[in-house]
């Protein structure tokens, strides 16, 4: 019953997918039909509307609309520029300084704006200029702005994180949050020594000249009340002096005053910033909910039993068990978006990582990481898409350079999961875990 379910619910949903339907309308659909193989009508109605009220209806999920409405705020409130000068203050005597210095903003703007595509395109535009001027190569810079742009998503705080956190039956938020600055910076810094070792290679240096500290002041305190939102909110959320939910209303409200202070946030382009996040978060919330059917049919149906019971069949070590994971994860991820996928594998996968004893918080990180690799992967490939676009550049020829820099994430990705430490220091050493 379980495998038929499954192939039922994967089928569905494929044809669904194909003839255009939005992806929460087929995880609800699919999930009716499977279920009405042995409920009634009636009986599968009703309680799929009730799965879909409680899925939204927790209180932990009201950090996601305010988390994206910062980080909307964020990005139209003028901080790129200045996270663009800090991180070449710091980096740019490195050979291909612009280059390092697309992965460190990257980082940086991704995870204060919790949006990937959001950071290709703001510092993506940011360098391009500078990169022109300086000749470097069109299509490695946008290889670069893509390949690092999703580090930021992991870093918190963390919208797809927080969403793991739901799907995985509570897990900590402020374990997830401190767990993900490691796997964040093994992202950026894989980025970094490829961008490095190519620049050697075509001969881009860095700035010329002595280190200017009086710049690195500047830029620095210029960048402070943009940096100051992670330290706020995340010192905030792990220091138990708010919640995960009041640390997003506060991030609000401090980006809301960033944003007038520097003079880029009218009344006007408020109200846009509102409707837009608005809509992104009923999309979003919305899709929470639809999937909270999905987890009551997988779990009526067996499904995670039998998935585990199959992996298992086929062996024990844990290793090659996700080994596989990974493999199916990243497949995945190239035609699916992070939420949610998320929201699909964590209730079939979590139950089956359980059983050899790995943390929550470690297998949210594992999975994650996996999903955004998906997100600069083709066929859809969202944030490389951007980058190539606001790059000019072509697909044909960014991939050379792509390659080179899905080695080094896919390195960092077997480090992330073999071993836990990367994912379960910094919050085992807060006393989160």
């Amino acid at each position: 019953m379980a495998i038929q379910s499954l192939i039922m619910i994967i089928g569905v949903m494929a044809v669904l997918l194909v003839i255009g339907v939005p992806i929460s309308y087929s995880i609800g659909i699919a999930s009716l039909v499977t279920i009405l193989q042995t409920v009634p009508l009636d009986v599968s109605v009703v309680t799929g509307a009730q799965r879909i009220f409680v899925g939204m209806s927790k209180f932990s999920l009201t950090a996601i609309p305010f988390f994206i409405l910062a980080g909307n705020l964020m990005n139209q409130g003028g901080i790129a520029k200045r996270l663009v000068d800090f991180v070449m203050a710091i980096l740019g005597k490195l050979p291909g300084a612009l280059l390092v210095t697309n992965v460190g903003a990257n980082a940086l703007f991704g995870a204060i704006s919790g949006s990937a595509s959001a950071a290709a395109a703001a510092v993506g535009s940011m360098v391009r200029e500078g990169e022109i001027e300086q000749g470097y190569d069109p299509d490695l810079c946008a290889a670069t702005n893509g390949a690092s742009a999703p580090s930021g998503l992991l870093i918190p705080p963390s919208n797809a994180l927080i969403t793991y956190s739901l799907a995985a039956g509570g897990t900590s938020v402020a374990a997830l949050f401190m767990a993900g600055y490691v796997p964040g910076l093994v992202w950026a810094l894989a980025c970094m020594i490829v961008a490095v070792v190519i620049a050697k290679k075509n001969g881009y240096k860095g700035t010329p000249g002595k280190y200017d500290w009086k710049n690195l002041g500047v830029c620095t305190l210029r960048a402070i009340p943009a940096l100051s939102l992670i330290i706020v909110v995340i010192g905030g959320i792990i220091g138990g002096v708010f919640t995960a939910t009041e640390g997003s209303a506060i991030a609000v409200v401090y980006a809301l005053i960033l944003g007038i202070l520097y003079r880029n946030i009218s009344v006007k382009s408020f109200w846009r910033i509102v409707v837009e996040s608005a809509k992104m978060s009923g999309m979003v919330v919305f899709l929470i909910g639809v999937s909270n059917i999905l987890g009551w049919v997988m779990a009526f149906t067996q499904i995670p039993q039998a998935i585990s019971d199959a992996l298992l069949g086929i062996t024990n070590n844990q290793y090659i068990i996700l080994l596989i994971m990974n493999v199916i994860l990243l497949i995945s991820g190239t035609f699916m978006d992070v939420t949610p996928a998320i929201l699909i594998f964590t209730p079939l996968f979590l139950p089956i990582v359980k059983t050899f004893g790995m943390n929550p918080v470690q297998f949210g990180l594992i999975l994650v990481y996996n999903l955004c690799i998906g997100n600069i992967t083709p066929p859809v490939g969202n944030t490389l898409f951007v980058a190539i676009k606001v790059g000019r550049a072509s697909l044909s020829k960014v991939l050379p350079y792509m390659i080179w820099y899905y080695i080094a994430i896919l390195i960092g990705l077997m480090l992330i999961t073999y071993v836990p430490a990367f994912s379960l220091a910094l919050p085992a050493a807060a006393g989160l875990i």
